[in-house]
């Protein structure tokens, strides 16, 4: 079989051999988003073009979404594999596939690399996870694509949307159900006392003012000792709320490894609803977010930024209590 030509392609898809070429030029505004996809994926099949990566990096929009994700030191070198991220980044994958874009994701953490990342692949927009607020800063004055911030918040938005769950009211109703289950001494995890593990601890706070807050280590061998250390000092506390359904995890197999049951001694929450939270024993409460939703979102206002159509400054998910069996009634 000789080689595929443009002609060939149109005969076989019933389109004329114009719209192939504009297909393959990026010449597709006047093209429906079926046709285009049609033609691509066929080009593909017949080989006409070995990749067609090199057709979309020469369009204008490469049909391109880049998912950056800030490889922090707590995931001790597993950040694809931390419950929020997978979860995230399953359901990102479904949401710009649906929307007819193709995703591409890297872990760094630097945020130098990200206009550079975006720029290489001349990308249509970046979905950012896990950067903090001054990395945020600095990259408004350096990414020229359309960005959401997917896991955490900037004051001076320019550029920039923030898209997160409401962290302070799920705080609030793990506050109120430790609170119909008559617990006194709540105490708070987490490894920071910033942003979304603060606004965390003030929902909660909302409901138990006098809350205790541990700032424990990132490090897990480090974190094992902090908590052998004030055994007797966690013995006087009810309930535990962690920040993350991992910290939550790890602190009942550290407690149950020291003979403090949960929750016959002691009851455990968590924050994501991860898979995992539904799988151990005893099954974790939780604080859920639908990431469907907040996936299908992030893809809306990319799409939307690309255009230069108006959005607002930040978008509120809200959460809600999944209650399973490491919480019970004092």
């Amino acid at each position: 079989m000789g080689q595929v030509t443009i002609r060939d392609i149109a005969e076989e898809l019933g389109v004329s051999t114009a719209t192939v070429s504009n297909v393959i030029h990026g010449k597709t505004k006047k093209i429906s988003e079926e046709t285009v996809r049609r033609v691509q994926e066929l080009l593909e099949k017949r080989q006409y073009i070995p990749n067609m990566a090199g057709i979309l990096l020469a369009q204008n929009n490469s049909k391109i979404f880049g998912v950056v994700i800030h490889k922090h030191q707590k995931y001790e070198g597993h950040v694809l594999e931390d419950g929020f991220i997978a979860a995230s980044l399953n359901a990102l994958s479904e949401e710009i596939d649906n929307a007819g874009y193709f995703l591409m994701v890297k872990a760094t953490t630097k945020w130098q690399e990200i206009p550079r990342f975006a720029s290489m692949w001349n990308m249509a927009g970046i979905i950012l996870i896990g950067f903090c607020e001054q990395d945020y800063q600095k990259l408004r004055d350096e990414i020229r694509v359309p960005v959401v911030i997917y896991d955490g918040t900037v004051s001076d938005g320019r550029r920039l949307v923030n898209l997160t769950i409401d962290d302070r009211d799920g705080g609030r109703q793990m506050g109120e159900h430790f609170r119909q289950l008559g617990h006194k001494q709540v105490l708070y995890l987490a490894d920071n006392d910033i942003h979304v593990d603060h606004l965390r601890y003030l929902g909660l706070c909302e409901v138990y003012p006098e809350a205790q807050r541990w700032i424990v280590p990132m490090e897990k061998d480090r974190r094992a000792q902090f908590y052998r250390e004030r055994l007797e000092e966690i013995r006087q506390y009810t309930a535990v709320f962690a920040a993350s359904d991992y910290y939550a995890i790890d602190f009942i197999h550290e407690m149950s490894a020291h003979g403090l049951q949960v929750p016959k001694q002691i009851s455990v929450a968590g924050f994501d609803n991860s898979t995992l939270s539904g799988m151990i024993q005893p099954s974790l409460t939780t604080i859920g977010q639908n990431h469907t939703k907040r996936a299908k979102l992030a893809v809306e206002l990319l799409q939307k930024l690309y255009r230069k159509e108006d959005v607002q400054p930040e978008y509120l998910v809200p959460v809600e209590l999944v209650v399973r069996e490491s919480t019970a009634f004092v």
